[in-house]
């Protein structure tokens, strides 16, 4: 299980960052953290399965979909390769679907809200950079914290 966000605030109040209150959980687990891997994408979803693919035990995906909210990033499909792979969680700035199905995957999932329609399929966006969204940054490597109190984020990892 992970820290707390609520003690690692008040054991590290001036190191971490506390991401703006936009979330809300989708998946079957309900507190999470590990390393940030990052993918930045419009509204098509082929590099977040790509990241899901090739990520470590443990990580934690943080799509930057602008917080679009006219399609969704990801779906049961993709919440079940993370679960499979053991990923801690998935973190959407944008929506998700199969809400209903992700509520019952072994696997940690906020997102803004839900849509039914699935995104495109170009291939387009970056992997591995800094993003910023939420009143934080973003940056591969560094670790995230979340659970029902919020999301926190700190350059290393607390115990």
């Amino acid at each position: 299980m992970s820290p707390k966000t609520t003690d690692i605030c008040d054991a590290f109040p001036e190191s971490v960052s506390v991401c703006e209150p936009i979330f809300a959980f989708f998946g079957a687990v309900r507190s999470f953290s590990g390393p940030i891997s990052t993918v930045e994408v419009h509204e098509d979803n082929v590099l977040v399965l790509e990241a899901l693919e090739d990520l470590e035990p443990g990580d934690v995906l943080v799509v930057d979909g602008g917080g679009s909210r006219r399609c969704a990033l990801l779906g049961d499909r993709l919440a079940s390769i993370a679960a499979s792979r053991g990923l801690a969680g998935i973190i959407v700035n944008g929506c998700v679907r199969d809400s209903r199905d992700l509520a019952e995957i072994e696997v940690g999932v906020l997102a803004l809200a839900t849509h039914p329609r699935r995104s495109g399929k170009e291939g387009k966006g970056r992997r591995d950079v800094p993003v910023e969204f939420g009143g934080v940054r973003w940056t591969p490597g560094h670790q995230v914290y979340a659970d029902e109190d919020g999301v926190v984020l700190s350059p290393d990892r607390l115990a």
